[in-house]
């Protein structure tokens, strides 16, 4: 099988790195919230033996605590009484308590997780919302990364960097340090709650990490799509997602004008129960447009007025050429360029081989499949092939500057790594339908 020689890889690699930890709740037995006070649970116990501590004792068992974690998080004093409050059932039982015995017990119900030990991988890029220092004839970048880690959890985290006029690309240093938001606000909608999450603004953006919060996201937040969203002079981010509860998927929404607030929702129709959705970055005809694959094999395009339900759709792509005949799927949302809608695919072939291709769709009829590329743009080269998941590239998101297309992809669902290509060329080599 051929491959695309007009696709420039780089060597720009972001590979997953265990140091990288943030604070998670530490859950004994039952979460407090269900205990009856009065109950001797374990975590009741766990508070007998703090409260039983000498209060010199107490304050040196503190100071040990901080000597070696507090380097490694922000505010961890804070962090501990955010979580005593979250114990506060469970230490009604037991009186008032010095502030010192309030540390130590939140600190007693927190462990450290690392949530990129074991990926990070399936990037979507999109322009940053602040531009300023951005390069002459360049752009600043924000990343979007699905990190993995203990137990297969999977997160969103974050990298900003820039583009240069020439297409050369540098991402900034990552923080050491890493935390969750907070949750500013629950809203019940149909079939669970939509979460509006906050980090503070001073906080740098790789330091970010959105965790599961919600029961349906529970074993995962997967492959977040994003893109710039442009209606009516508004600018917006969306990305489409996967929510995994460890017994069933669905796809899920986030949105952001700023990458420090977030408002995490469900979708509902019967679109919306598998992988894969991306959303167009505009209307089209009035309606917003999502390409989704809900059968597992082909590609569907869908109308809606309202963004968070989606139905019905007309299948557009179906398997074709000898590596995709197993299942294709969208890499992230189409991009728009002078001669139609550019739709980065995946094609699944032998030995489940993932490859990354792309089609052409008419700018104002996308049910009008223009050209598709025969041959793979991308597929895993030799030193490319070994990982988590072997044998895959894979993006969630490319992006169009001057004459070329950004590609972020991932490899062997372990780490990431960015490629260019001429738009010209890419188009050239696409085969007319």
């Amino acid at each position: 099988m051929l491959q695309a020689t007009f696709v420039n890889r780089q060597a720009l690699y972001l590979r997953p790195d265990p140091a990288r930890v943030i604070v998670r709740p530490f859950k004994p037995a039952t979460e407090p919230r269900d205990l009856n006070p009065t109950d001797k649970t374990r975590a009741n116990h766990i508070v007998d033996r703090v409260l039983a501590l000498e209060p010199e004792a107490a304050a040196h068992l503190l100071a040990d605590v901080l000597e070696n974690f507090q380097g490694r998080h922000r505010n961890l004093l804070a962090t501990f009484e955010a979580r005593a409050d979250v114990m506060e059932q469970a230490l009604l039982a037991h009186g008032t308590f010095s502030k010192i015995q309030r540390q130590l017990i939140g600190a007693y119900f927190l462990n450290e997780y690392s949530f990129e030990a074991s990926a990070l991988f399936n990037p979507s890029i999109v322009p940053h919302p602040d531009q300023s220092g951005a390069p002459k004839g360049g752009l600043r970048f924000i990343l979007s990364l699905r990190a993995v880690g203990e137990g297969h959890i999977s997160s969103l985290t974050f990298r900003a960097g820039t583009i240069a006029a020439d297409g050369s690309l540098a991402v900034d240093p990552t923080s050491r340090l890493a935390l969750s938001p907070r949750i500013s606000r629950r809203v019940e909608v149909q079939d669970g709650d939509a979460i509006e999450l906050a980090f503070n603004p001073e906080e740098e953006l790789s330091e970010r990490v959105i965790f599961p919060v919600t029961d349906s996201q529970s074993n995962g937040i997967e492959d977040a799509r994003f893109v710039e969203f442009h209606d009516e002079g508004r600018k917006t981010y969306y990305a489409t997602y996967t929510a995994y509860s460890g017994r069933a998927i669905r796809s899920e929404l986030i949105e952001t004008d700023d990458f420090t607030s977030f408002r995490m929702s469900p979708l509902y129709g019967n679109a919306a129960r598998n992988k894969g959705m991306a959303l167009f970055p505009r209307k089209i005809n009035g309606k917003f447009a999502m390409i989704a694959r809900q059968d597992n094999e082909n590609l569907y395009l869908i109308y809606s007025d309202d963004l968070y339900r989606w139905d019905g759709g007309q299948a557009i792509l179906k398997p074709q050429f000898p590596w995709e005949f197993v299942q294709i799927g969208n890499c992230g949302s189409p991009i728009e360029l002078d001669e139609g809608w550019l739709l980065l695919t995946h094609g699944v072939g032998p030995v489940r081989k993932y490859s990354i291709g792309a089609a052409l769709l008419d700018k104002n009829d996308p049910f009008k499949v223009l050209a598709r590329s025969r041959e793979p743009l991308l597929r895993p080269e030799p030193s490319e092939r070994e990982g988590y998941v072997p044998n895959v590239v894979y993006t969630c998101g490319a992006m169009r500057h001057n004459d070329q297309i950004i590609l972020p992809y991932a490899v062997s669902d372990t780490f990431s790594n960015f490629a260019t290509i001429r738009i010209s060329t890419l188009l050239n080599a696409m085969r007319s339908c």
